[in-house]
C-alpha cells in the first residue's frame, strides 16, 4: 500500500484523539460517582424500608393506644356508674350492695390494669414516632447528598460529551484527508490490535508493541520507498516513520 509520508503522519494524529475518546469513554464509565451514588441508593433502599417499618409501627401502636384508652374509658365510666349507684343509697339488699362493693373494686383492679397497658403502648409508639423522625432525617440526608452527587456526576458527563464531540469533529475533519484505504487498513487494525492501529517508530521501537526493531527489520523499513506503508513485524501496525525514528 501507498501513502504519502504526510498522509501517514496524518494518521498518527488520527489515532492520537481515538486514544483520546478511548480514555474519554473509560473516564465517562468510570467516574468515582458512580460507585458512591450506587452504593448511596442502596444505603437508601435499607433506609427508606427501615422508616415505613418504623411508620407502620407508630400507625399500629397509635390504633393500639387508642384502643387501650378507649377500654380504660370505658371501665371508668362504669365504675362511675357504680359509685353513683352505692353513693345513691338506692341499693339497700345486703347482698346486692356487697355484690356492688365488689364490681366496684374489680373494676378498679380492671382499670389498673388497663392503664398500665395504656402506659406500656404509649412508650412504644413514642419510640416508634421517635424512630420514624430519626429515619426520615436520614432519608432526607442521604437524598440531598444523591442529588449532590448526581449533579456532580451530570456535570462530569457534560464536559465528557463536550471534549468528545470536539474530538470527534477534529478526527472527522484530519481523517477526511487520509486516503480511503489507509483509513480503512488503520481502523481495521485498530479494532484487532486494542485500539492501537498506527504507531509512531521512534529510535528504532515500535511504540505500538514497544519492542526495537531488530537490525534486518530496521534495514526493510530503511531500503522501503517514503510513500511505502510499513508495517511492524511484530505486531502488525501500520508503523509510521518520522525524522526521529532512527533510521
Amino acid at each position: 500500500m501507498k501513502a504519502s509520508p504526510v498522509d501517514q503522519i496524518r494518521l498518527l494524529d488520527v489515532q492520537a484523539l481515538d486514544v483520546r475518546l478511548t480514555q474519554l469513554a473509560h473516564q465517562r464509565k468510570n467516574l468515582p460517582e458512580h460507585a458512591e451514588i450506587r452504593a448511596l441508593e442502596g444505603e437508601l433502599t435499607q433506609v427508606r424500608s427501615l422508616l415505613v417499618a418504623a411508620r407502620t409501627e407508630s400507625s399500629d401502636t397509635a390504633r393500639e393506644q387508642a384502643k387501650a384508652e378507649a377500654d380504660v374509658d370505658q371501665v371508668r365510666k362504669r365504675a362511675a356508674r357504680d359509685q353513683e349507684r352505692l353513693d345513691s343509697g338506692l341499693v339497700t339488699n345486703p347482698k346486692d350492695l356487697s355484690n356492688l362493693q365488689s364490681e366496684i373494686a374489680s373494676l378498679a383492679r380492671r382499670q389498673d390494669d388497663l392503664e398500665t397497658v395504656v402506659l406500656a403502648v404509649m412508650e412504644r409508639q413514642e419510640a416508634a414516632e421517635a424512630r420514624a423522625t430519626e429515619l426520615t432525617a436520614s432519608v432526607t440526608a442521604l437524598e440531598t447528598k444523591e442529588a449532590e452527587l448526581t449533579g456532580r456526576r451530570d456535570a462530569s458527563l457534560a464536559d465528557i460529551g463536550t471534549e468528545e464531540d470536539g474530538i470527534r469533529k477534529q478526527r472527522e475533519q484530519i481523517a477526511a484527508d487520509v486516503p480511503a484505504d489507509l483509513l480503512k487498513l488503520y481502523d481495521k487494525l485498530r479494532e484487532q490490535q486494542g485500539g492501537i492501529g498506527a504507531a509512531r517508530l521512534y529510535q528504532r521501537r515500535c511504540e505500538g508493541c514497544r519492542l526495537e526493531l531488530n537490525i534486518t527489520e530496521v534495514n526493510e523499513v530503511r531500503a522501503a520507498a517514503a510513500d511505502e506503508v510499513v508495517r511492524c513485524e511484530n505486531c502488525r501496525r501500520i508503523l509510521v516513520r518520522t525524522p526521529e525514528s532512527g533510521l
